[in-house]
């Protein structure tokens, strides 16, 4: 790179618009939707679609709610062509459907597109030819003049050839290419000279094309030339004014949305942002983003993964996991804070209140996602995402301080790996490292009775297997759980105990959570015991922390605490 760009590059000329209005407007409604996945999106392709793929992309476009769809380039080839005829002559445009074919402002190439749309019955035709300053100099060796006679020239064409085919609903349309880089005062003047030769009116409406062919500007110097031209269109009631973004500078969605502000009527666009260099504006991150700001973009994305299953098939490209509203990763949170308030905002969300997760701007499952991504784990993440995993997938809420525990645990597992854990991963380590803790003290059975003094005392009488032996121990207190830790007589002490019924039914299993401290424990420890019997699932939770305790000490310690049972 050079140190000093300004040799080689110059910024552009803010627009001289001191009464601007559209920084105080806001979107209302969405724009008319034009896809130009099959002309603009395709030509960018390595391999451009045959007509199976361009017909299978086409029918997802209808069915998503397409109204205008850029078909082809007819005059650019055959098979361009061809799939203009196909559609026409085996009816397969909806009646609600227009098709627009592209034409540069060249006679035997307008004549040919005009050819190709024999039989339709409704079409627009988009006539274009590029106006900015370094093409008229170095492409077209034309000056402001000869742009000017080459367009109207064309334009007059367009009049000639709708006259011959009355069956057909035209629809006319002008872009004056590299809009972005021409002068606006001969944007205006072009444009004005093709309209005076359509004679749009009110009820039959041209539509003027402004196309960032190569977008050279910030999103508010594109607003401030679309307003202008907003402006000084004539007539202004008979204009259909139209935007076509590129993405050069990655501003491509940002300078739609300030365009519409600005007095732009419809939007040119691909699904997920295809087309030439960096591609053309997202329709579907446009359409999203009204969406969750309350209004109906006209575009139906219920089923959004299907949409992008096809897009990828029919573009041989791959969508970026990142990608705005689409990618596989958007509603998944790896960080720990970030699972956190996920976890919490679904817990206190009410299904017909206004949506409020945190870090969830749309409800995945309006697009025909699950929440089954929305958290996921890995090094960075904490133990919100971990216990949200537990409770949606395994019916386990835990308590916080058992988080606190068992994220300690899953993180050393992760930077051991250095790799993701699945949902079903941290399951498994979860039970290695509390229901499976049945060693050195396994439990065997139990049995319990009341004392005969009706006071509420319980005697509890506990068979264990200690290492290859069967130990019976005895003990009272005022519940089984007393009874069980003074049966024990380790000295132990329950911090904190939590009971829960896990999974609905009948066939619902009782989930004990305990927090014990004691002389041999440093701090405190927790033990988990799931079973259909609440008292024998709190009798597996003590006996799950006194084990891990007990593996926690060196052998000659533990060998002396078991000895009070040898």
């Amino acid at each position: 790179m050079l140190k000093n760009p300004a040799t080689k590059y110059r910024p552009f000329a803010p627009i001289s618009l001191s009464d601007r209005t559209w920084p105080n407007k806001t979107i209302t409604h969405p724009p008319i939707w034009l896809s130009t996945d099959l002309r603009d999106g395709n030509q960018a392709l390595i391999e451009p679609m045959n007509i199976q793929r361009k017909l299978r992309l086409f029918q997802l476009l209808v069915s998503i709610g397409c109204k205008e769809i850029e078909v082809a380039f007819p005059s650019a080839s055959q098979t361009e062509f061809d799939f203009v005829r196909y559609l026409i002559e085996q009816e397969l445009i909806p009646d609600d459907v227009t098709i627009q074919v592209l034409t540069p402002a060249r006679e035997e190439l307008i004549c040919r597109t005009f050819a190709a749309l024999k039989g339709a019955k409704r079409a627009i035709v988009h006539l274009y030819n590029a106006t900015s300053p370094v093409f008229r100099r170095v492409v077209f060796g034309l000056d402001r003049l000869g742009t000017i006679n080459l367009a109207v020239s064309a334009a007059k064409l367009f009049t000639k050839l709708a006259a011959e085919q009355l069956d057909i609903n035209w629809q006319f349309q002008y872009s004056p290419e590299i809009f972005t880089a021409t002068e606006l005062d001969f944007a205006q003047e072009i444009c004005n000279a093709v309209l005076d030769i359509w004679q749009p009116t009110p009820q039959h409406k041209a539509i003027i094309n402004l196309p960032a062919s190569v977008e050279v500007t910030t999103p508010n110097i594109f607003a401030d030339q679309v307003e202008w031209m907003h402006r000084n269109l004539t007539p202004r009631d008979g204009v259909i004014l139209s935007v076509h973004p590129h993405n050069d500078r990655g501003c491509a969605v940002a300078a739609a949305e300030l365009a519409q502000m600005a007095g732009a009527e419809r939007v040119e666009g691909c699904l997920f942002g295809n087309g030439e260099r960096t591609g053309n504006v997202d329709v579907v991150t446009l359409a999203m983003n009204l969406y969750t700001q309350g209004i109906h973009p006209g575009l139906d994305f219920s089923h959004i993964n299907e949409v992008a299953r096809i897009i990828e098939d029919c573009t041989q490209l791959p969508i970026h996991p990142r990608h705005p509203y689409v990618g596989d990763l958007v509603f998944t949170a790896f960080s720990g804070s970030h699972q956190d308030a996920i976890k919490k905002g679904f817990a206190v969300q009410k299904p017909d209140a206004v949506w409020e997760v945190p870090y969830l701007p749309l409800d995945p499952a309006d697009v025909g996602r699950t929440y089954e991504s929305v958290v996921r784990v890995n090094s960075q993440s904490g133990k919100g995402g971990i216990a949200f995993l537990l409770e949606r997938d395994y019916d386990l809420v835990l308590p916080r301080c058992l988080q606190i525990e068992f994220s300690q645990a899953v993180q050393k597992a992760m930077d051991a790996s250095g790799k993701e854990m699945s949902s079903a991963e941290i399951w498994q380590l979860f039970e290695q490292e509390y229901l499976q803790a049945c060693t050195p003290l396994k439990y065997m059975t139990h049995y319990l009775s009341e004392t005969d003094d009706y006071s509420g005392v319980q005697n509890i009488s506990v068979r264990l297997q200690l290492h290859e032996k069967t130990i019976t121990l005895h003990g009272r207190g005022n519940g089984p759980i007393d009874a069980f830790v003074n049966a024990l007589g380790l000295g132990v002490q329950i911090h904190h105990y939590e009971e829960r019924s896990r999974n609905r039914g009948s066939n619902a299993d009782a989930i004990a959570y305990v927090e014990i401290a004691g002389d041999f424990i440093p701090g405190s420890l927790h033990g988990v015991g799931i079973h259909s019997n609440i008292v024998t699932a709190s009798i597996l939770a003590i006996l799950s922390a006194v084990n891990r305790a007990l593996l926690g000490v060196n052998t000659q310690m533990q060998a002396e605490i078991l000895k009070l049972y040898l």
